[in-house]
């Protein structure tokens, strides 16, 4: 039985049940009814009795007739003088038995659906349209139809002019803490400071596992990394072509973490590091190509398989510790830079896109990408690069608050900034796209014509963002009138939690 049958199935059985209380309903009404006229019936009835009693009582006491009864005799009735009729008919008639339906404890689902079929067709009750319009009266179909078109139906957005013109400033301020403060990967206020953090982020996890400190004046952070190292060993951290036996080509120092999945800060990370421990293979991109290789044997603690998966997990986990802040061997030397760090989530995946032709040497858009990621466009610079994009969110979702609440004048629970909103989703929009349109400008200028170079520059974080942001206003505006799943099952969901008292 399909989703959609049972819920049939649940409004005819509610149908049922409502009529039954209907008719129960009229039933005591008319039951009270006829009580209430035997009840009239009997007060006049009394009086009568009373007026009767009273006359009777006065002509014996006019006339002075004294009653004497012996105990002996017994009081004479002549039942003559009473009157009967044959064809004396009750005024009230007797009530028929409620229509019902019977079930017992052995009584299953077919059973009952049986009986509720049964019960529809002596009563009348159309069971073959749609049963859910027959649970709800004229008005209360009215008000859900309007709700569901007011609350729950896709609209477009009815932006104002103050709208567009607080949207496209708070991008502008994006935009500028972008070009001024983040930069290049490292150079920037935004990305030394994401760096420093990312350094010490290393140096708390190491401490976590055990770490106590560099030995004499060597680096601190590169004293926690080789810690982690020595601590978290894998089987696919392979640095070189060479160390592949040559399967991947143009393998280096600088850009190992980006060809291989293994250490990719993601799901798809995750997976191919469990995949590739558990089967003593490593999995690399090369040029568009998933290449896999064998290596040596290597042993995950544990006694059962969840064991060995969480042993995994932790390796894989503190191997991109190891590895986020650049290798123990660089960062230990003095005039040591920012070294090769993981990349962005999901950055790896640019690498399978091998297609086109770009810059003086025709390069694919899968070498650009790794050759942007040797330029240090790692995770400690998308850590930057986020700074602009939650700028620009944060301030856009404020100034709407803002707006609706002493410009609008709406309630505070109605200033609620839910992404579902489709002027604040047209705000976001435009905030954002102004930050890109800033971003981009900057990186064109920047570049003087080299495509590395202008994507060094670009905010990858701020262009995912607009574009996840574009697809939802596009989905929106083709979507114009359809109803809003997501919004009705958030409404359900916090019915739900009302009614069991969350």
């Amino acid at each position: 039985m399909s989703k959609k049958e049972m819920l049939y199935d649940q409004a005819n059985l509610m149908r049922v049940q409502k009529h039954q209380l209907e008719q129960s309903n009229m039933h005591l009404d008319r039951m009270v009814s006829a009580l209430d006229t035997i009840s009239h019936d009997q007060n006049i009835d009394n009086d009568l009795l009373d007026r009767l009693l009273a006359q009777a009582q006065s002509i014996v006491d006019s006339q002075e007739v004294v009653f004497v009864v012996e105990e002996s005799e017994t009081p004479f009735y002549d039942h003559s003088r009473t009157e009967s009729s044959a064809t004396h008919q009750p005024t009230l008639q007797p009530f028929e038995m409620l229509d019902i339906v019977e079930i017992d404890a052995k009584t299953d689902l077919a059973g009952l659906l049986a009986q509720i079929d049964s019960y529809a067709d002596r009563q009348g009750i159309a069971c073959n349209k749609d049963p859910f319009r027959g649970l709800m009266t004229d008005s209360q179909r009215i008000a859900l139809e309007k709700r569901i078109r007011d609350d729950f139906t896709l609209k477009t957005a009815n932006c104002d002019k103050y709208d567009y013109m607080i949207s496209g400033t708070c991008g502008l301020i994006g935009g500028l803490v972008d070009i001024l403060f983040v930069g290049v990967p490292g150079k920037g206020v935004l990305g030394k400071w994401a760096d420093e953090q990312t350094d010490n982020a290393v140096k708390g996890f190491a401490r976590l596992n055990g770490w106590k400190g560099p030995a004499g004046s060597a680096n601190e952070t590169a004293s926690a990394i080789g810690f982690l190292e020595r601590k978290f060993k894998v089987n696919y951290d392979h640095a070189t072509s060479s160390a592949t036996g040559g399967a991947v080509k143009n393998m280096s120092m600088s850009n190992h973490h980006v060809k291989s999945l293994g250490h990719s800060p993601d799901l798809l990370g995750l997976f191919f590091s469990i995949l590739d421990q558990f089967s003593n293979t490593a999995h690399f991109v090369d040029k568009g190509r998933l290449i896999s290789i064998n290596t040596e044997n290597f042993e995950l603690s544990g006694s059962n398989l969840v064991a060995k998966v969480f042993a995994g997990f932790m390796n894989w986990l503190g191997h991109l510790f190891s590895d986020m802040a650049g290798s123990s061997g660089g960062r230990g030397k003095i005039d040591a830079g920012r070294g090769s760090g993981i990349p962005i989530p999901f950055y790896s995946l640019l690498q399978f896109i091998n297609v086109g032709s770009f810059g003086k040497h025709r390069q694919t858009f899968s070498t650009i990408a790794v050759k942007v990621f040797e330029q240090g466009y790692d995770m400690r610079h998308g850590l930057a690069m986020a700074i602009p994009v939650l700028i620009t969110e944060l301030m856009t979702r404020a100034m709407w608050v803002v707006k609706q609440r002493f410009y609008h004048e709406q309630e505070w629970r109605d200033c609620i900034p839910s992404a579902g909103n489709p002027e604040l989703r047209r705000m976001l929009l435009i905030g954002h796209g102004t930050l890109c349109l800033v971003d981009g400008t900057d990186a064109a200028l920047r570049s003087g014509g080299f495509v590395v170079a202008f994507l060094v520059q670009t905010n990858l974080i701020a262009w995912v963002r607009f574009g996840s942001l574009g697809l939802k206003e596009l989905k929106a505006y083709y979507a114009k009138g359809f109803l809003d799943i997501d919004a009705i099952d958030e409404y359900l969901d916090k019915e739900y939690a009302r009614m069991l008292g969350k």
